[in-house]
């Protein structure tokens, strides 16, 4: 892990996380340089750096200050930008009220060197918004928090995300944000970047074994696969929910929906990291998808009584972790059905030997 490679100053934030294999690498650059963002790049060489010309990243024309040394072993790149969070109420009987927009390109950011921590393979980046006229953000703060792996496991904390060593985990945390209205709910608008040849779906999975996030059974995947449909790229994985408290339990459990991913025609928010790697490609050959994840529902009051809400994704490459039945769980279900076939199998036995006694001492009638 590496804080501002290159440069001195802890003014801006960009951290570079890289992933060596035996004949590939992998890099993970988290940037809040405009709109907070990640950038994921595979490639195909063990010694793969990556490279960032200051002067021109700061500059109002950063295409071309970020790239991966040598180019020709890039195999694959995308990259998730984190754009607005909007904030409604279902007033009635107007229906819904909508607030204005936050927008997450002009918020001011904490430096990340001081949440950094290279044993636990985490950081935080914290920031509330430049102008505040509401006030909400007086005793709150937005922030990502980042973890890297180094081999595959699961997260301690609900909803306890399978991960591999390929992948990294996110949580978005809003804590201490005063809502705006009685019943006021949040979503947040996730933007996605890929390249010529790759396109993003969505797709959701369900399933009746909820052991590790009691009473959740949808895991949702937003994954990038080629265009043939041959491979998967990449992902963001997350299970349908979020918590309302630091340590959080089933019932601070909030519902967590995807809204549909859409083509994003419009242009992206000022993210230098994304136009400083894709460059005159952003807006020609790249393909922009947005999605909404709203927080909230029949649970909404959840946190407009704790005041806290989390919400895990993990990002990687390849195809997304899935979860199978742990053998505790084989057992019990091997249990549970198969002593009663058991039991009806040997009362059929004992069925079938009872009468052929019973007509044993009968000679047949002729």
């Amino acid at each position: 892990m590496q804080y501002n490679p290159g440069w001195n100053g802890s003014s801006v934030n960009l951290l570079h996380v890289r992933a060596a294999g035996p004949g590939d690498s992998l890099h993970y650059v988290w940037s809040s340089i405009g709109a907070p963002a990640v950038l994921l790049v595979a490639t195909q060489s063990p010694s793969s750096a990556l490279r960032v010309n200051w002067t021109q990243l700061l500059s109002p024309s950063p295409a071309g200050a970020v790239w991966i040394d040598p180019p020709d072993s890039v195999v694959y790149s995308t990259a998730v930008v984190f754009t607005k969070l909007f904030e409604f109420s279902e007033a009635k009987p107007l229906g819904e009220l909508f607030y204005p927009t936050y927008d997450l390109s002009e918020f001011s950011w904490d430096s990340l060197n001081h949440t950094l921590n290279h044993t636990a393979l985490t950081a935080e980046l914290s920031g509330v918004p430049a102008t505040d006229p509401g006030g909400g953000f007086a005793n709150g703060s937005l922030a990502f928090r980042v973890t890297a792996y180094e081999a595959d496991g699961r997260a301690e904390r609900l909803p306890s995300l399978l991960h591999t060593a390929d992948s990294s985990q996110l949580e978005f945390v809003l804590a201490g944000v005063a809502p705006r209205g009685n019943s006021s709910r949040f979503v947040l608008e996730v933007a996605t970047v890929e390249e010529a040849g790759a396109v993003r779906r969505l797709r959701s999975e369900r399933s009746i074994d909820d052991e590790y996030t009691p009473t959740i059974f949808e895991v949702l995947s937003l994954v990038a696969e080629s265009q043939n449909g041959s491979s998967t790229l990449g992902f963001l994985q997350w299970k349908a929910t979020a918590y309302g408290s630091r340590s959080p339990r089933r019932e601070d459990g909030i519902r967590c929906r995807a809204q549909g991913l859409q083509a994003a025609n419009r242009t992206l928010p000022v993210s230098s990291i994304v136009q400083a790697y894709f460059g005159e490609s952003l807006g020609s050959t790249c393909t922009i998808s947005a999605l909404n994840v709203s927080f909230g529902g029949e649970e909404g009051r959840v946190y407009q009584e704790k005041r806290y809400l989390s919400w895990s994704v993990l990002l990687g490459f390849g195809q997304p972790p899935r979860d199978t039945f742990s053998p505790l769980v084989i057992s019990i279900t091997a249990v549970a059905l198969g002593t009663p076939l058991a039991m009806l199998l040997l009362g059929s036995c004992l069925v079938l030997l009872a009468r052929r006694r019973r007509y044993s001492e009968y000679e047949p009638i002729n």
